[in-house]
This record gives structure tokens, sequence and C-alpha cells, in this order.
């Protein structure tokens, strides 16, 4: 019997992306694996973690012990942008190999070539470098450098990359941070421009949910600030609840345990 091909994707958040670290625990625990990944920002960090063959727990023990939240958050008072590359070194403890290709299981990272103006798919090369360019968010940190090339947050062009997904899987699941709830009033100009730019990257997901055989979203991620790191447990865990209720109220992914 042929093994179904299992794609995910999994979308860019800022520190809401420590949810899909919760998300594919849940899916380990359950017995279900994948073939493929697929993942913008934050959501290519969580991916490399898991092709890389790191547990997604620890994944979280790294991101809060190993200060790599200091990598998703500004600086206070800054002037200038924050030279991304910093995180270049401890991102090598992680990954000593450094090649895409090399990884345990298939990665795509969805960058935007911010020279030329286009998305561009990472499917080989410098794994680091690639992280680091999807991860890239305007107007805070510096672009990054790729063969002459500046290079931004994936999110910019495509903040739920499926497409790559589409013709190397049978069955694709989606992972989607940034759900918001309705809200009455709005009282200052930082939350309006927050939520205008979490709806904004909410309609990319709206449209490509139609290829998601299954879309996992915990409910009220996108009220959680991009850089509220005192919250990396909570995000970790309720997305892990989310995953856990979507598997045991759905037989297509029941069937999928241990195939």
């Amino acid at each position: 019997m042929e093994t179904t091909k299992v794609g995910i994707v999994l979308s860019g958040g800022g520190i809401r992306g420590i949810a899909h670290l919760g998300v594919l625990k849940a899916f380990i625990n359950a017995g279900i694996t994948f073939s493929h990944i697929s993942g913008t920002s934050a959501g290519s960090i969580a991916g490399a973690f898991y092709a890389a063959g790191i547990d997604p727990e620890e994944g979280l023990k790294i991101f809060i012990k190993a200060k790599l939240l200091r990598f998703i958050r500004p600086a206070v008072g800054s002037l200038g942008l924050i030279n991304i590359e910093n995180t270049a070194n401890l991102l090598k403890e992680y990954f000593p190999d450094d090649q895409i290709e090399n990884l345990k299981i298939p990665l795509t990272i969805a960058a935007t070539n911010f020279s030329e103006g286009r998305l561009v798919y990472f499917t080989k090369g410098p794994l680091i470098r690639a992280i680091l360019a999807s991860s890239c968010i305007p107007g805070i940190f510096r672009p990054i450098m790729i063969d002459n090339q500046m290079y931004v947050d994936g999110g910019v062009l495509n903040n739920f990359p499926v497409e790559p997904l589409l013709n190397n899987c049978d069955f694709i699941i989606g992972s989607s941070c940034n759900h918001l709830k309705p809200i009455q009033k709005i009282t200052n100009i930082t939350s309006l421009i927050a939520r205008a730019g979490v709806m904004s990257v909410n309609k990319d997901v709206e449209q490509k949910a139609a290829f998601c055989n299954i879309l996992i979203e915990p409910k009220g991620m996108g009220e959680i600030s991009t850089f509220d790191t005192k919250k990396a447990e909570i995000i970790y865990w309720l997305a892990y609840e989310e995953t856990l209720r979507t598997i045991n109220n759905n037989p297509i992914l029941t069937g999928l345990i241990n195939r």
C-alpha cells in the first residue's frame, strides 16, 4: 500500500509562530508525521526545527532559554534598523550542517526578494540565511543580502505558502496563528495598525484554505502582539490543545495515524 504524503504549511506571525510548535507536537504525539513542510517567517523557523529532527517542545525551550526571542523582538528605542544577522551564530548551534536539502524532511522557505519585488522559494542552499531572509520584517530589521539582492519577510508577498505542497502531497494541513476575534472598539492607534496588518495577511489564508484538507487556527491568536514574548508558553499550549481537539474530532486525521 502506497504511503500517504502529508504536507503542512506554517504561516508567519512573529511570536505567534510558536503556535506551530504546539501544532507539530500534537501531531507527533498522535502519530501523524509529515513528508513536506512549507513556511514563512516564524513558520520557517518552526518548520526548520521539525525538519532537522528537533522535537517541537525542545524548540519552545530553545526560543525561551537560548534568547531566540530577542531575535523576534525589536530593541526598545532603537533609531535604526536592527541587524537580524546577529542571530546566525546562535542558529548554527542547532543547524550545524546549514543546508536546506540535507534536512530530514523537505522544507520550503518563502522569502521576498525586495530588490526585484518578487516571491522566492528556497528549497536548497544555506538554511540559516534563508530563515533570516524569510523572517526579516521590513521597517524593523535590515534586509538580508543574498547574491547581491535584498531579501525581507516572506509574509510581504505570501504569508501562507501552500503552493509548494500542491504537487508533492496527497493531504495538506494548514497551521495559521493569526486568528482575530470580533471587537467593538479600538482604544489606540497602535492596536488599530496592528489589527489592520493581521487582517491583511489573514486574507491570504482565507483564499488558500481551500487548498488545505484541514486548517488548524487557534482562536484569538491574532490579538497577541507580534512581539509579546511573555506569551510564548501560552501560545504553544493553546495551539497544542486546539490541534488535539481537531485530531479527535476529525475521522480523516484519525485515519492518518500510524498509516
